[in-house]
């Protein structure tokens, strides 16, 4: 029986290098997960935002797990920051084996990155560092809209100023419609607003070379967008869809939300949820005999 009030779990995880990593689980018993979700959250925030994300996916049938990045949450390092240029990458390989190793042979892992963490899933698939049956990216960051004066900054800055953080002028009024979102957003202390010189180059050039893998894509994924997201730039993830084979990769724009789909206000979610939904259930059938019970409200 699946209890929408059970809490979550969060434990310390130690990545290749040492680092600390916090990793949250929202949990079902095996016999009744048809697969395991793995989130990957934004820049910024904190795997704990996804909260409701995971458990209407737990209702749905899905073990979930997410972590918070390195220089995020409660993981280790300075906020924004990124050193090597390949951490993201070397921590969600950890962070995959160490998931596969406890899930049941044969479950399917499923990969949903959101914006930042939707660009360090599909660089993550592009390169091929590990297998996954499916991805899910929402929003993700294709599309730096860099100027040529920023273009060169992002390429001489982590040379000469590796250590240099600067504000990520995010303006959380974009973020949701729902304003309890906006105001949560800026009343946790566990988002902030720093980028790093290393944390900038990774999405400046990770972005256009992920549109420019589109067409040799394998991975069944959904990609699905904010036509009115001011934070992300939706041109990435109108080129990628248009370069990238149709039978592999399922692409929605939602012309109305803003950049958070998982956050958005009632009107904005519902055909987001849905689509998420028919599209896991086509991919992840649940076996016969394990549709999780709901427990009764008290």
């Amino acid at each position: 029986m699946v209890d929408p009030d059970a809490p979550s779990t969060l434990s310390p995880f130690t990545a290749a290098d040492g680092e600390n990593l916090a990793v949250q689980d929202w949990p079902l018993p095996h016999a009744h997960a048809r697969a395991t979700v793995l989130l990957v959250h934004g820049l910024g925030e904190h795997v704990g935002r996804y909260d409701q994300l995971a458990r209407r996916l737990n209702a749905w049938g899905f073990a979930v797990r997410g972590y918070d990045q390195y220089g995020h949450g409660e993981s280790g390092g300075l906020r924004g920051a990124l050193t090597p240029r390949n951490r993201l990458m070397v921590d969600l390989a950890d962070i995959i084996d160490a998931t596969r190793a406890r899930m049941p042979p044969g479950q399917p892992l499923v990969l949903l990155g959101h914006s930042l963490g939707g660009l360090v899933a599909a660089s993550f698939v592009a390169q091929a560092l590990r297998p996954v049956e499916a991805l899910v990216l929402s929003s993700p960051a294709l599309d730096p809209g860099l100027n040529w004066t920023q273009r060169f900054l992002v390429a001489t800055l982590p040379r000469l100023l590796p250590n240099l953080r600067l504000g990520t002028g995010i303006d959380a009024a974009h973020l949701s419609h729902d304003p309890a979102v906006v105001a949560a957003y800026r009343a946790d202390p566990r988002c902030h607003d720093r980028v790093g010189s290393g944390l900038a180059r990774f999405i400046a050039y990770g972005g256009p070379a992920v549109v420019a893998h589109a067409a040799q894509w394998r991975v069944p994924t959904l990609l699905m967008w904010a036509g009115a997201d001011r934070l992300v730039k939706p041109t990435g993830s109108r080129a990628f869809a248009n370069a990238a084979p149709a039978g592999v990769v399922q692409a929605q724009e939602f012309a109305s939300a803003y950049h958070e789909l998982f956050n958005e206000s009632p009107e904005h979610a519902a055909p987001v949820f849905a689509a998420l939904r028919q599209w896991l259930d086509a991919r992840c059938p649940r076996p016969m005999g394990t549709e999780p019970k709901m427990a009764p409200a008290q």
